[in-house]
C-alpha cells in the first residue's frame, strides 16, 4: 500500500511531473529524474514531488540521491503523511523510526478503505480474526462483558467477536475505515483515535484485541502499558504481529516485525501471568507467506488476602 501523490500548487510543475511519470513508465529513469528535479526547482516545498523523486532514484540505483530526496520530503511535510522518513531510514544507515507517522497511517487507510477487504482477504488471504479467535478459545476464552477492538478497521475482527461480547467498542485512526465498520452494525461504539497515542482513561475492559495492528506501531512498550492499565484483573489481551529475528525491525513493506523473545519479555515485564504464542501465517504478500505470531496473554486475577480480612488484595 502506498499513499497517492498530490498535485503541487504550480500547474507548470504538475505538467513536468506528469511528463516525468511518463518517462519513468517507459523505463527512462534518468530522464524522469532530470525532468522532476527541474519541476521541484519551481516548487521546492512539494513533499509529494520529493517523494516521487526518491522513488525514481531508488529504482535507478541512486541510493544517496534517494535518501536525500526522501529527507527533503520530510522537511517539506514534518507530519510525513507519505511515510518518506521510513523510506529514508530503510535506505540509509540511520536507526529506523520506532513507529509510523500517524498522518501516514491515517492517509494510507483512508485511501485503502474502499478496497480493503477485497484486497486483504480476497487477494492476500488474510486470516487474522479467525486465527486470533482460535487462539483465544484455546486459552479458555468464552465471553467478554466489555471488549475493545484496537485498530478495528472495517470491522473484520468485530464480526468474529460480536457473538461473544456483551459490549464491543472499536477504535481506529481512519475515518473511512470506521465508516465501513459502522455499516456492519457490530459495534456498540466506534471512536476515531490514534492508538499509538492513547491516554489512560476510566474505561476498563476484560478483553482487548489488536488484529494486524502492531505491525504499524513498531516499539510496543507504550501500547502494552496502556492495555495493562485498561484491563480488569484477569483480563485478556490478544494480538498478532509479523515474526522477525530482531526485537523490532522495519521491513521493506514499511511494516514492523517483532521477535518472539521481545514479545515474551515485554509481556512478562508488563505483568501478564499467562502468555500463549503460536506461529502462524497471517496473510500473503507478493506470493510469499508472511510468518506471524498469534499471541494471547492474561493478567493475574486478584483475590482477597484472608490475613487482612479482605482489605488487601494479592495476585492469584
Amino acid at each position: 500500500m502506498a499513499a497517492k501523490p498530490f498535485f503541487s500548487a504550480d500547474p507548470a510543475a504538475d505538467r513536468r511531473a506528469a511528463f516525468a511519470d511518463a518517462l519513468a513508465a517507459d523505463g527512462d529513469l534518468p530522464g524522469a529524474i532530470e525532468v522532476l528535479t527541474g519541476a521541484l526547482e519551481r516548487v521546492p516545498g512539494w513533499a509529494a514531488g520529493w517523494y516521487r523523486l526518491g522513488e525514481y532514484c531508488e529504482r535507478a540505483g541512486q541510493r544517496d540521491a534517494a535518501v536525500q530526496a526522501f529527507a527533503r520530503a520530510v522537511d517539506a511535510d514534518p507530519a510525513d503523511a507519505l511515510g518518506a522518513g521510513m523510506k529514508r531510514d530503510l535506505l540509509s544507515a540511520a536507526p529506523v523510526c520506532e513507529s509510523m507517522p500517524a498522518a501516514f497511517v491515517e492517509l494510507l487507510f483512508d485511501q485503502y478503505a474502499p478496497r480493503f477487504e477485497t484486497s486483504l482477504v480476497g487477494q492476500l488471504g488474510y486470516r487474522g480474526p479467525e486465527l486470533l479467535f482460535a487462539q483465544l478459545a484455546s486459552a479458555g476464552f468464552t465471553r467478554a462483558q466489555r471488549a475493545l477492538d484496537l485498530g478495528c478497521g472495517t470491522g473484520l475482527m468485530g464480526e468474529v467477536l460480536r457473538p461473544h461480547c456483551d459490549t464491543l467498542i472499536g477504535m481506529d485512526i481512519s475515518q473511512a475505515m470506521l465508516d465501513q465498520a459502522r455499516a456492519k452494525h457490530v459495534y456498540d461504539r466506534l471512536e476515531k483515535t490514534d492508538i499509538a497515542a492513547l491516554e489512560i482513561a476510566p474505561d476498563r475492559y476484560d478483553l482487548i484485541v489488536a488484529a494486524d495492528v502492531f505491525a504499524y506501531l513498531g516499539a510496543l512498550e507504550r501500547i502494552i502499558a496502556w492495555c495493562v492499565a485498561s484491563l480488569v484483573p484477569g483480563g485478556r489481551l490478544a494480538f498478532t504481529v509479523e515474526a522477525g529475528e530482531a526485537p523490532v525491525a522495519l521491513r521493506e513493506s514499511r511494516r514492523f516485525a517483532h521477535s518472539s523473545e521481545y514479545i515474551a519479555d515485554l509481556l512478562g515485564q508488563a505483568g501478564f501471568a499467562g502468555v500463549d504464542m503460536t506461529p502462524c501465517v497471517l496473510r500473503r504478500d507478493r506470493g510469499a507467506d508472511i510468518a506471524s505470531l498469534c499471541v494471547c496473554a492474561s493478567l493475574p486475577i486478584l483475590t482477597p488476602d484472608r490475613e487482612d480480612d479482605g482489605e488487601a488484595q494479592v495476585c492469584a
